[in-house]
């Protein structure tokens, strides 16, 4: 129960489960999604990840990050609501320029505190971090203490995806040129990870999609073990529909998991890594 009337708010890039966000009211401001001919949708709004799909056959589009306009009307909403204060989970800032954004609109607000956190990570790695913000405010720490924990929480989590082409992230500029050109010569599938500044390094290199999967479960093993217990996420797309699979095989190699949480993919997310990804996220509890 959220007796001290803090809102958790966070943005589209995170991918905090939807049925966790509708539950506990983790307020979601969209990134945009961007054509050619001018059009611009909001992320999970409208526009779907599956409808995002269907129009990438034809142009893959670009992101924005919300306006400030959008970032002001959310806390607004929020403190109409009854809320007196946030906490802002935003996707790495060494992605987007989000969180800086939403700072920059915090520090504007008189009487509505705002504590920003960023996730140093993306997709559900970041909505793991927002699940425990909940946590914190449901339990009764005060805000003054919630971003410093958080900040001690996101240096335990690590996210780690496999994508079918590297096309998309080379057209995003989130890898190299020489990484693509590497992939696509020789199979690779490297396996994608958050460094401790929130921006894209290949983590392990593996050639073909099942042996990047594999990989991906190796590394989570790998980081389980520095933990007495792990909380999991597994996201897939709906091109890519393996949870049944991961989660049954990751259970089987770390045994110290507390949880499995099950996520898909936003529309601004799928602009970036291509229709076809699976990834698995690890945090020590």
């Amino acid at each position: 129960m959220n007796s001290q009337k803090i809102a958790v708010i966070t943005d589209t890039g995170t991918d905090t489960p939807a049925a966790f966000a509708r539950e506990h009211d983790v307020r979601i401001v969209p990134l945009r999604i961007n054509f050619s001919d001018g059009s611009t949708f909001e992320s999970g709004v409208t526009i779907t990840p599956e409808q995002l799909i269907e129009r990438m056959a034809t142009e893959v589009p670009s992101t924005s990050l919300p306006s400030p306009a959008t970032i002001r009307r959310e806390f607004d909403r929020a403190h109409d609501d009854g809320y007196v204060a946030a906490i802002f989970v935003s996707i790495s800032s060494g992605l987007s320029a989000t969180c800086d954004t939403v700072r920059m609109v915090a520090d504007q607000l008189d009487d509505f505190p705002v504590v920003v956190v960023d996730s140093k990570s993306i997709g559900v790695g970041a909505g793991l971090v927002v699940m425990e913000a909940v946590r914190m405010v449901e339990e009764g720490i005060t805000l003054q203490h919630i971003g410093a924990m958080l900040e001690l929480v996101t240096r335990k989590n690590s996210v780690f995806f496999s994508v079918k082409s590297l096309e998309y992230l080379r057209k995003g500029g989130r890898i190299s040129a020489a990484v693509y050109r590497l992939g696509s010569a020789l199979n690779i599938k490297p396996v994608i990870t958050c460094n401790e500044e929130g921006t894209y390094v290949v983590a392990r290199k593996a050639r073909g999609w099942e042996r990047s999967i594999d990989t991906q479960i190796s590394l989570v093993e790998e980081q389980a073990r520095k933990y007495d217990k792990v909380r999991m996420a597994i996201c897939c797309s709906s091109a890519c529909d393996m949870f049944d699979e991961l989660e049954e095989r990751v259970l089987a190699q770390v045994d110290n998991a507390v949880e499995v949480i099950r996520s898909g993919i936003s529309a601004d997310l799928l602009v970036h890594t291509g229709p076809e990804i699976v990834g698995i996220c690890i945090q020590g509890v």
